[in-house]
């Protein structure tokens, strides 16, 4: 049986007062492990970030767009292809584009379209009823499929192997953030994208309590005779030592992103493309929750990376037990040396399936984890180095 191709993303990171992923109430997420509170950030939360860290890694063609406007979207480029195809027409073409390829309802949003009548206005834009996550690739090749059919667009889409066309584009070369983070298309599931990746929800590896900062605000143009606070008001907050955990399914990722996509590259070139902009974002994302506030940026103390050849391994179990901090040592440090003490352990007693282990570590705090593999000096050098471990992996297979 083929050897499967898993990364598995580990970090601890120290977070401080901070609100960066609010519940419905406004307070810090939490959730209860080893019995106790522990701070908790949502998979959603920080897989946007990541997402979002894209933009500095990759070019727009690379990426996607998720958004319920997806016509709007696609008209912009039906109109830039043919600037004779405009407003309503190029809005109309998109629409019956999108519904065919995506078995979607793409229609005016009925409460904007019944204040739009009342009030004399134009019909508002359709749109999809959920966010659509379609590639920069997908979105140029169906306008020119609109274009192509512009001169009457319905009866176009009616023929079968045009149809046919509209679904395999939909289908078929995915941006780097749809092969890694899946699409689900409600209306159509045979265009769904199984995640490559995969974000567990960050934990604190010891109890967390949920503060309250009282907060008053001066009006700058009150006088002497109007003492007192123009504003009061409460911000909820906590601080924690994070575990985050992340992996990455490579063969999934490989199949997603479709082979060939350069013609002039190897088959492993966009695939390693793709784990390095993952790696990268992941370690130095943040969610912005209440950023300005509180100003939390930063990054984790310790990272180690694996490559693995059977399934993913996440060490959350080291922190079942709540890591306890004292003034000499704080959470990092007993941190750090839980995750030593039990990798080791569990790989032994399940057999170790790991190809090579990298770690990037900042300070005395995270000296127990040197033993646990390759140290490499900085982030870029560890995804430099995994990305070419993971490229020789596939290369290898062919």
């Amino acid at each position: 049986m083929t050897a499967r191709i898993i990364l598995d993303v580990h970090a601890l990171q120290n977070v401080p007062p901070s609100n960066i992923n609010r519940d419905d109430t406004g307070a810090p997420k939490t959730a209860v492990y080893g019995g106790v509170t522990r701070a908790r950030v949502s998979s959603q939360a920080w897989k946007r970030a990541t997402r979002r860290y894209f933009d500095q890694l990759l070019d727009s063609s690379e990426l996607g767009v998720r958004t319920k406007r997806v016509a709007e979207l696609l008209a912009e480029r039906i109109t830039a292809l043919n600037p004779d195809l405009n407003g309503p027409q190029a809005l109309a073409a998109a629409a019956e584009v999108l519904q065919t390829a995506t078995s979607s309802k793409i229609e005016p949003p009925k409460r904007k379209a019944e204040a739009a009548k009342k009030n004399g206005d134009p019909e508002p834009a359709p749109e999809s009823s959920y966010l659509m996550f379609l590639s920069a690739r997908q979105l140029d090749h169906l306008a020119a499929l609109a274009v192509e059919g512009s001169g009457d667009i319905k009866a176009f889409l009616k023929d079968k192997d045009v149809k046919a066309r509209a679904k395999k584009i939909a289908d078929g070369r995915h941006s780097v953030d749809i092969a890694l983070f899946g699409r689900m298309v409600a209306d159509s599931a045979d265009i769904n994208v199984d995640a490559a990746a995969q974000v567990a929800h960050a934990l604190s590896v010891h109890r967390a309590e949920t503060e309250s900062d009282y907060f008053t605000a001066v009006d700058d143009r009150n006088t002497d005779a109007e003492p007192g606070a123009g504003m009061i008001g409460t911000v909820d907050f906590n601080s924690a030592t994070l575990y985050r955990y992340a992996a990455l399914d490579v063969d999934l990722l490989e199949k997603n992103l479709g082979k060939g996509l350069d013609a002039d590259q190897s088959p492993a070139t966009p695939v390693r493309r793709a784990v390095e902009a993952f790696l990268e974002a992941f370690v130095s994302s943040l969610p912005t929750g209440k950023i300005n506030t509180f100003g939390n940026h930063t990054l984790p103390d310790a990272v180690v990376v694996k490559l693995r050849a059977t399934r993913p391994v996440s060490f959350v179990s080291a922190f079942e037990k709540p890591v306890t901090a004292d003034v000499s040592s704080g959470h990092m440090e007993q941190a750090c040396a839980r995750l030593a003490d039990y990798a080791p352990e569990i790989e032994r007693a399940y057999g170790d399936d790991t190809c090579q282990t990298w770690v990037l570590r900042i300070g005395p705090a995270t000296a127990k984890l040197a033993g646990l593999g390759t140290e490499t000096p900085s982030l870029a050098r560890l995804v430099e180095s995994v990305g070419a471990a993971v490229a020789g992996r596939l290369e290898q297979r062919g």
